[in-house]
């Protein structure tokens, strides 16, 4: 297939991916940059999607905004700067190969746990688990979502043992990584990321991410998503490994 196709094949189907969850499919949208990264480098993957993100984020928000905790943003939020400018120092200090090795090593990590959880054996935290722990969890949020837009599994594990209401948790995830997209922009302005190619190709996705959001918006609410996560969680780890594969053999 020809680059240029297999780049746009890959593109749509990841923003696809992530405006359905966006819109409230939480967990699927941290396939689309392991499919991004299987036709562009994984740091201009990630700056060409990140715009994408923002404007799906102002739809989740605003479908959601009567519902979030604000005690999970207070403490999570700090925790996830810290995360973003780990993440930004390793981006900039390592080879394109470490970031490929890394993206790879988080999509296998995240859609193994992911595949534990829905076996119903998942790492459960007390539910009064203290603030220095949410930081902690905040940190790595804010590290996996800058090198790979999956902060999903950290977030996750520290808020879902708290109960919370389904529209109140789906609202307060949608503010979370709202907020820490935008904290994304600086760190991937420094690194030279958003060029007028990258902001084209955003430009072009956007249509496209906006539609899937809204369509997982109204989808969330009539579908058990249950039955196609285990094959959204073996493809991640399926290219997981392949990503770890070849940045190993670069």
């Amino acid at each position: 297939m020809d680059s240029s196709l297999l780049y746009y094949a890959c593109a749509i189907i990841a923003v696809i991916i992530s405006g359905l969850a966006k819109g409230g499919f939480a967990g699927i949208g941290s396939l689309a940059m392991p499919i991004m990264a299987l036709a562009i480098d994984p740091v201009r993957a990630a700056a060409i999607l990140l715009p994408i993100l923002i404007l799906q984020d102002a739809v989740s928000v605003w479908a959601f905004r009567h519902s979030w905790d604000r005690h999970v943003l207070t403490v999570m939020l700090p925790g996830m700067a810290i995360g973003v400018l780990l993440g930004y120092l390793f981006a900039a200090k390592v080879p394109e190969t470490a970031v490929l090795g890394v993206l790879g090593a988080i999509s296998v990590l995240f859609g193994l746990q992911r595949l534990w959880v829905e076996r119903g054996r998942a790492i459960v935290l007390p539910s009064n688990s203290p603030a220095w722990v949410g930081v902690l969890f905040g940190v790595a949020t804010g590290f996996t979502s800058q090198i790979a837009h999956a902060g999903a599994p950290p977030f996750q594990m520290w808020v879902l043992p708290k109960r919370l209401p389904r529209d109140v948790l789906v609202g307060t995830t949608a503010i979370a990584f709202a907020v820490m997209n935008w904290m994304k922009v600086p760190a991937y302005a420094a690194l030279g990321e958003f060029t007028r190619a990258n902001l084209l190709a955003t430009a072009m996705l956007a249509p496209i991410a906006i539609a899937a959001t809204f369509a997982g918006v109204v989808l969330v609410k009539k579908v058990d998503p249950a039955r196609f996560y285990t094959l959204i969680y073996v493809l991640m780890v399926l290219l997981g490994f392949k990503l770890m594969a070849d940045a190993i053999l670069a």
